[in-house]
Order: structure tokens, then sequence, then C-alpha cells
């Protein structure tokens, strides 16, 4: 069926106003929706997403009161918010994709009052929230909802006495590759499922690659922590329940405790570079629907000026320093080259900056140092060296068993502390902190 000019347009306002209606009384995904792209797609049955846009089946956005759309939005955004669209690789899809459902309506309903109505849409009925044990499905992950669900089931196979084979035949036999029996579990978990119904659809989840997975990562754990930070600068001036639902906070709570890919913090940086907010025109790649909101669009930049300094005293093991070699170079491969940048080594002293874009430039520089170590050198030998040309980003990679300067003497210019330990008394005082692995 086709859809009108008008119809789209009357999409259209809608989704606005109910982004809108988000902002004001629920801000975070109020925030977080406004990165979306949404869009009618005539081959999705209800909503579903992919980690960076929202498609509607035009049949079911008709079916749906303001307060529903609302609702469905919240779902889709949760569901990128807490990774189930990158996660659940080792899982069963369908179960998985079940226990996402129960856990992401359960916190919106938990983050609206504990309100059923909430949950609820006309045609489908209250939506799953519940684990198979009748607890909200907000006090766990996707993955522990998972484990309940396939326990529960196979529990119930066994006190049913069916056998595997009957199991399987009631889905209609089991294929080459054994797979009915899957299906079987399936049905025993629908069974099980305690409050409520199914709407979404999930099956974009699976057409993601791998490189997909790893940039929709980074972009959402950016944009989370950035959404938290302004929802607790206003939390005194805007409306009860704008702050994060409990499973998001768990995220927050994570990443905040250098949990976050360092990479994503050195996009976080160059995030307003390279992104420019419009209203037009349109992303073309995303061609898949009638009608198209806001989009993000891309310039392709070089990551520049970005200045590495490898702490090489004499409390810093070879081991280490590979690692930290290992990382710069991930950082080049992430950005696909497009990485100009310089790298010192830092002890009592400073090591002149040494340009690198390539692999092979960054392998060329041999490591210095191996005395003691004073990270206040670092910001001294800047301002005495470099302030005709400053440095656009700093990156230190440490153990931090230092005394840390002052803010003031990185002169506005951002920091990032990379920590190669899980010490949880190193704390740098003030720009961004990550950890890595050394290994």
């Amino acid at each position: 069926m086709d859809y009108d000019k008008e119809f789209t347009e009357l999409c259209t306002k809608r989704i606005i106003r109910a982004k809108m209606n988000l902002l004001v009384n629920n801000g975070f995904y109020g925030l977080l929706l406004s990165h979306i792209i949404f869009a009618l797609d005539t081959e999705c049955q209800t909503a579903c997403t992919d980690g960076r846009r929202i498609w509607f089946g035009p049949e079911f956005m008709k079916d749906l009161s303001d307060d529903e759309l609302e609702f469905v939005m919240m779902h889709e955004i949760m569901h990128i918010v807490l990774q189930h669209c990158i996660r659940g690789e080792e899982y069963d899809n369908e179960i998985y994709n079940i226990a996402a459902d129960i856990v992401i309506n359960s916190n919106i309903m938990h983050s609206l009052g504990d309100n059923l109505d909430a949950i609820t849409l006309k045609k489908y009925g209250v939506s799953m929230h519940l684990t198979p044990d009748g607890n909200e499905g907000y006090n766990y992950t996707a993955e522990e909802v998972y484990d309940m669900l396939i326990s529960a089931a196979k529990k119930k196979q066994k006190n049913s006495g069916a056998s595997d084979k009957a199991m399987r035949g009631k889905t209609g036999g089991e294929d080459e590759n054994g797979e009915g029996e899957v299906r079987g579990l399936v049905d025993v978990v629908e069974e099980i499922i305690q409050g409520g119904k199914r709407f979404d659809d999930h099956s974009k989840w699976e057409k993601l690659t791998e490189e997909e997975k790893r940039e929709i990562y980074e972009e959402w754990s950016k944009r989370i922590l950035d959404a938290d930070t302004v929802i607790s600068i206003l939390e005194s001036s805007i409306s009860d329940g704008s702050g994060p639902p409990i499973g998001a906070r768990r995220l927050i709570e994570q990443l905040r405790n250098g949990e976050l890919d360092w990479r994503t913090i050195l996009t976080d940086f160059i995030q307003t570079e390279i992104n420019d907010y419009s209203f037009s025109p349109p992303d073309r790649r995303f061609s898949d629907g009638d009608f198209f909101l806001p989009d993000y669009n891309e310039e392709v930049e070089k990551v520049a000026n970005v200045w590495f300094l490898i702490d090489t005293s004499g409390s810093i093991s070879n081991k280490a320093i590979r690692a930290a070699y290992s990382e710069i170079a991930s950082a080049i491969e992430q950005f696909n080259g497009a990485v100009q940048g310089l790298l010192s080594f830092t002890e009592v002293f400073v090591t002149d900056p040494v340009p690198f874009e390539t692999l092979d430039d960054l392998l060329a520089i041999k490591p210095v140092g191996g005395g003691g170590n004073d990270f206040g050198e670092i910001f001294r030998y800047m301002k005495r060296n470099m302030m005709d040309n400053p440095p656009a980003y700093i990156v230190i990679i440490t153990d931090g068993y230092d005394t840390f300067p002052k803010e003031e003497e990185a002169m506005g210019i951002p920091v990032l502390w990379l920590i190669n330990n899980n010490d949880p008394n190193v704390k740098p005082p003030f720009g961004k902190m990550a950890r890595i692995v050394v290994d």
C-alpha cells in the first residue's frame, strides 16, 4: 500500500511532538531520541531499530495513540541504550529477544512510577515485563533473564514428560541443522512468560556487521554519558522521571568507571567537529522508508594534532610499553589511517614530540626513559615549546603513580588519562579517564 504525502507529514508531526513531550517530561529518553533517524517501512509489521534508526510499520503507527507512540519510542531507544542490538550473539535469538523486551518494558514502567498503563498497547495488551519467577525485569540484565527463561523452559519440558522428539514435533519437526528443538524451546518460553505480550520486531539486529556493532557501541556510549551529564546538570529544573532508568544507570556507572573503550572518548573529543546536525538534506544512505526526520551528516576529516605520551618511568614494564603502542595502533586502525598524531615519552623529562600518521611511522619511534616521573613536566614542556601550535588533545598512557598537576596547567586542552591498571586509588583529578589492559 502506498502512503500519500499527507499521511507521511502527519506521521512526521506526531513523532516530532512525541520527541518534544519526552524531552520535557522524560528527558533521558528525549535527549537520546534526538540522535535517531525515523522512517516508515512497509516491511516492518510493528516497530524496529538497528541501533541508528527506528522504523514504524505504517499500519502499526496508525493504530497507536500519542501516549502509546511515546512508549514505543522509549522501548526502541532503550534497546539501543542497553546495547541489545549488539549483544546476544551467543544466545538463541528469539529467546534473547524475549529477555531483552522483558528488561526494557520493566525499566520503562518503573521509570514512569510503576504504572502498567504506561507499557500497555490497546491492540496488544500489557507488554511483557516479568521474569519467570514473577520478579520485575528491571532488576536484571537481558542475559540474566535469558538464563532464567531457558532454565524455566527446560524444567517445564522435563515436568511435562515430553521427549525431545515430541517437543520438536510441536514446531513442525526438526530440520537438518537440528533447529526444530530450539524452536520447541521457544514455544515453551512463550508459554511461561508472565505479565504481558510482545510487539517488537528485532529482525534488524541480525543484519549488523561487526564493524557496525563497534561503531554503534562507541557512538551510543558517548551519547549515554552526555545525556546523563545534561540531566544531572538540569535535574533541579526539570520534571520528575527525566533521569535514566535503573538499567541505564547500571550501564552509566560502568562507563564512568573506565570500562568505556578509550577510543570512544577520543571520538568524543572530535564529535563536534565532524558532525553537522541539520534538518536537511536527509541522509539518502538510509532510504529504506518513506520519510525522514533530522539527521547527523558526517564530514570526512582527520583526527589531527593529538599528542600521545607514553609513561616510561621506572615503574612501567616493557609489557606495559608494548600495550601502549598497541593502543595507539588501534586508534590508527579505528580512524582508517586518518590519525595525525605526535608521540612523546614522559618520566622526569618529556621527549620532543615525533609526528606519525601510519603504523610504520609509529613503530619507527623508539621508547626512551626508565627514571622517575613528573606529570607536571608534560604541561610545562607544552607551555615552553608548543604554544605556537598547541595540541588539540592530550592522551597520557600511564600507571598513574605520581602526583597529578592542577587542572589549570592543561590550559583548557582536553586531557585523556589511559590508566594501565585497575587500582581504584588512581583517579586523575581532571580530564577523562579510561583503563587499558596490559596483556
